[in-house]
């Protein structure tokens, strides 16, 4: 009976979100989903979407997230390339018009019709594959072509989950705002560590992860204790926002973009006693590998992506796939529980990019594209693209 989910003034209790999510999942399944079946979910940030991805998994599928401000055709692109077998929508959420030839079900009217008692839902057996199935399908910004699935399992969302709550414990008096668009996988961890705790998942309002004012006010009114920012946002929200909107927060999570010294400094500087983590990792391996806590250091000392997180491995090697020395430039691999299945329909650059582990007997390394190095304490730095790809806006 304990708030689970807060919607500008609106509340949702977790006995309630269950209810809901157990009726999706029982509708879901009368329309044939289950185990590697995909459904594409076309959802603003909402008490509808936290249900949907919800039911989705207690029914057993996957699910592939649609941004509202992404153009028709890329929309069109990744519904057709995932094959989804539904599509999930609100009447009342926004969105424009999809061309989908498969069933489209509206979850905010699903909800309002949802019995106040959770009926019974088809629990299906696991079996010893089951941690290595599907359970969401991100596609890339396409920025080396075409988009990209990239299929990421229960394992190794499971293990990032495990992992996160083992290193930065959340209680039921935390509030973590939710805030990064669900077709980047930040927004994971921000929705399920929280409701997997015991935690409050905040919804930040439309269109706020752009606005440092508006996220300042959402901080502050609802009493926020642990944010996510990429690294250029953090810094504009530390030039702009008041530091009294900040009092309750006791940790600040980034990821997304390569940490620089400067912001580290103002951050730690800004708002003493909360804590700055730096994490790393790309989407076709489970959201984040690596992990660091920064503290105030040297000048000109670059803010390092940290240590593997538990049950990774991180390899830095030459071309040869052979590990350099420390302190020596070379590419980014990754192995252990939390790299993905590979690319959605292409088998091709799948092999290209998940190759066998050498050092592992029957493993898979991720080979990321990444430069990096090995710093004598243990920790990798990062240095950059390997092919001089560079993020827009």
């Amino acid at each position: 009976d304990r708030v689970a989910v807060v919607c500008g003034e609106l509340t949702l209790t977790f006995r309630e979100l269950d209810t809901r999510a157990n009726a999706l999942a029982g509708v879901l399944q009368g329309h044939g989903v289950g185990p590697e079946v995909l459904v594409g979910i076309y959802l603003d940030r909402s008490f509808e979407l936290i249900v949907a991805l919800l039911g989705v998994l207690k029914a057993g599928g996957a699910y592939v997230p649609l941004d509202l401000g992404d153009p028709a055709a890329r929309l069109r692109f990744v519904l057709e390339d995932a094959n989804a077998a539904l599509l999930l929508r609100s009447r009342t959420g926004g969105g424009q018009s999809l061309e989908f030839s498969g069933p489209t079900l509206w979850v905010d009217e699903l909800c309002a019709t949802a019995p106040a008692e959770s009926a019974p839902l088809e629990r299906r057996a696991n079996d010893a594959s089951a941690g290595g199935r599907i359970a969401y399908v991100i596609y890339t910004s396409g920025s080396t072509g075409a988009p990209k699935g990239a299929m990421n399992t229960h394992r190794g969302l499971v293990n990032r989950l495990s992992w996160v709550q083992d290193a930065y414990p959340l209680s039921p008096a935390d509030r973590v705002l939710q805030k990064t668009p669900l077709s980047f996988d930040v927004s994971i961890w921000e929705i399920f560590w929280p409701l997997l705790t015991g935690a409050t998942l905040v919804l930040a309002p439309r269109g706020a992860h752009r606005d440092p004012e508006a996220l300042a006010q959402t901080i502050q009114s609802y009493g926020i204790t642990l944010v996510h920012f990429v690294p250029s946002m953090l810094e504009i929200f530390l030039a702009q926002a008041p530091a009294h909107a900040l009092a309750g927060v006791r940790r600040v999570i980034c990821s997304g973009e390569a940490l620089g010294e400067t912001v580290q400094q103002q951050c730690l500087t800004r708002l003493p006693g909360v804590e700055l983590h730096n994490l790393y990792g790309p989407t076709e391996a489970a959201i984040d590998v690596t992990a660091s806590e920064c503290s105030l250091q040297e000048e000109g000392s670059r803010v390092p992506i940290g240590m593997p997180i538990s049950n990774l491995r991180m390899y830095v090697l030459n071309r040869h796939q052979q590990p350099v020395p420390v302190g020596v430039s070379g590419e980014l691999y990754i192995g252990g529980a939390g790299v993905g299945r590979g690319y959605l329909n292409r088998p091709e650059l799948t092999a290209e990019r998940f190759v066998e582990d050498p050092f592992v007997a029957g493993g898979r390394m991720y080979r990321t594209g990444d430069m990096g190095r090995w710093r004598a304490d243990g920790a990798i730095e990062y240095l950059g693209r390997k092919d001089h790809q560079v993020k827009m806006r």
